[in-house]
């Protein structure tokens, strides 16, 4: 194929058109926007297993996306008393079914615990094993413009899942919180920023300035995760080395503005007031430490704004790379317990 050619992929999906004087959520929620379908939620036969209840079900996303669950509650929990929830979102390569011990935790805790998988990911993914499928659709979208698997996906499958929870006799509606891992960390701030309806968030090694990154040549290790398609698509453009500037236009292409407008300085004071609680490793190179100062600089000052500092915690895991560890994984349930009491 030649550069002629990939130009013309590159620049064949419809730009969408966001009016000018909206705000940073509605620019978000505009951009992610697809028709509503219903739901058609069905449920999968459960089994108990250690006194938890263990139930998979699935709904439809869109008109051609069903989304996989699984959902862990307290074999004694009755289906009519209303508890709190928290929704598990797993990282790169992940599935709901690796979320299983996180799961378990929580609802030992007599919380409803919930995980999905993402697009190309899990019983989702459409060949291959770990992220395969999901570099593939990252790739086709850089090629024709399909989707954006790359986070924003997530982000509108979320708010699905959350409409779903909504509908059942046994969730509270109004303590409805998430945790995520890595890429699952970033789609979770992403989604918390624009829906009120997650109450608490934990973003776990998930939170960075791609701009940062992209201005002090440290993007490295976050595109390692999706190399493959960031290879391709720089081959098919005739790019003989990938620097800064053609990862900028990558991510211009597949996940619009997120090192810019949508960036975590600008996305995480947006969940003020509500309580969020920011995890990452000291010497995490996926979320580069001044970059990461930035976004937690930001949220502190939005936090202070509206007298909610007390809603905001930053923990930088010492010596610590990409990684929670089992005291922050252990001492984030404890926080999670305590904001949805």
């Amino acid at each position: 194929m030649s550069f002629a050619a990939i130009q013309i992929l590159a620049e064949d999906r419809p730009p969408r058109i966001i009016p000018e004087g909206i705000d940073t959520r509605d620019r978000f929620l505009k951009l992610i926007e697809r028709p509503r379908v219903p739901l058609n939620q069905v449920d999968r036969p459960s089994a108990i297993v250690d006194g938890l209840v263990e139930t998979g079900f699935e709904f439809n996303a869109e008109a051609n996306q069903r989304v996989s669950c699984l959902l862990l509650k307290n074999e004694k929990a009755s289906d009519s008393t209303r508890r709190p929830v928290v929704i598990v979102l797993h990282g790169t390569g992940g599935s709901k079914e690796a979320m299983k011990p996180l799961l378990r935790k929580l609802a030992n805790q007599d919380l409803i615990a919930v995980a999905m998988d993402a697009r190309f990911s899990g019983e989702r993914a459409t060949f291959g094993k770990g992220s395969d499928a999901y570099r593939a659709a990252i790739l086709e979208t850089w090629k024709k413009g399909n989707g954006y698997p790359f986070y924003y996906d997530t982000a509108w499958d979320l708010q699905r899942l959350i409409d779903y929870l909504e509908t059942r006799r046994d969730v509270d509606p109004k303590r409805i919180a998430s945790i995520g891992i890595s890429k699952g960390g970033t789609e979770l701030y992403l989604t918390a920023a624009v829906d009120t309806r997650i109450l608490a968030s934990v973003s776990c090694i998930g939170v960075q300035s791609f701009d940062w990154a992209l201005e002090h040549n440290a993007w490295q290790s976050r595109i390692g995760t999706i190399q493959s398609a960031v290879d391709y698509a720089a081959t098919e453009s005739n790019v003989t080395k990938v620097d800064s500037h053609f990862i900028r236009r990558f991510y211009q292409r597949v996940v619009p503005g997120i090192e810019k407008e949508f960036d975590g300085p600008q996305m995480l004071p947006l969940i003020a007031p509500r309580p969020l609680l920011v995890i990452n490793g000291e010497k995490d190179d996926r979320t580069p430490g001044p970059g990461l100062e930035l976004c937690v600089n930001a949220a502190r000052k939005a936090y202070r704004s509206v007298n909610a500092s007390h809603n905001f915690e930053f923990w930088l895991q010492p010596n610590v790379a990409h990684a929670v560890t089992p005291e922050s994984e252990r001492d984030a349930i404890d926080w999670l317990v305590e904001k949805l009491k």
